[in-house]
């Protein structure tokens, strides 16, 4: 089972690190005043939030306290690192799954690759869907969790445990609920073939009677 319990904040923190050690690697390691703007970002984040450098630094050093990052002094202010392969024994593929899901909540497999892409390109969907059944088959615990295909759309959702996120009050997916919802359409169109013949039969009823009766039947 797994224990990790970030807060949203440090979860978008953590998050903002291994993105921008991607997307703008001549900055990384970060300030201070990066990360406070790389969380309060707009693009490419969901939710969208306002943060201060006082709660960032305070998100800061309890994510040192617990190795997630480094501290570094270069130049005149300190800059921060992320230790996220290392403390969670994963992947760089992983970790940028990871961050894309930290930063922009729960995704499909389709959307993570495409989110993903500036932090690592996946050759495909199905490389994306492996390395995620792995994060959360993980024998030390899981770390991403499968979510209940939502009504209406085609493909399910993945989101991250790491943070106290809501992602544990979502449905989550499995195969006996895919095999109970299947088993519920296949029930609804058999009832549905069944009342089409009740009606046709009901209709050549009325049909003989009205021929009996010299009657004849409104136009349908």
């Amino acid at each position: 089972m797994n224990m990790i319990n970030l807060s949203a904040l440090e979860a978008r923190v953590l998050g903002v690190l291994v993105e921008k050690q991607h997307t703008v690697p001549d900055s990384y390691p970060l300030t201070l005043a990066a990360l406070v703007a790389g969380s309060n970002q707009k693009t490419s984040r969901d939710p969208v939030i306002t943060t201060t450098e006082i709660d960032v630094q305070g998100a800061l050093d309890r994510l040192k306290a617990d190795a997630w990052i480094v501290e570094t002094s270069g130049g005149r202010v300190m800059r921060y690192a992320h230790n996220v392969e290392r403390v969670l024994a994963v992947p760089s593929q992983s970790a940028a799954l990871l961050a894309v899901l930290l930063l922009r909540g729960a995704q499909t497999a389709a959307e993570l690759r495409a989110n993903c892409d500036r932090l690592h390109r996946f050759a495909d969907v199905g490389a994306v869907e492996a390395f995620l059944h792995e994060l959360a088959q993980r024998p030390a615990g899981a770390l991403v969790v499968e979510l209940a295909r939502a009504p209406g759309t085609r493909e399910t959702r993945w989101a991250q445990l790491l943070s106290k996120t809501p992602a544990d009050t979502l449905a989550i997916a499995s195969p006996a609920d895919a095999a109970h919802s299947d088993g519920d359409l296949q029930t609804l169109r058999r009832d549905v073939a069944d009342l089409r013949d009740e009606v046709e039969r009901l209709g050549r009823i009325v049909a003989e009677l009205s021929a009996k009766l010299g009657t004849s039947l409104p136009p349908s």
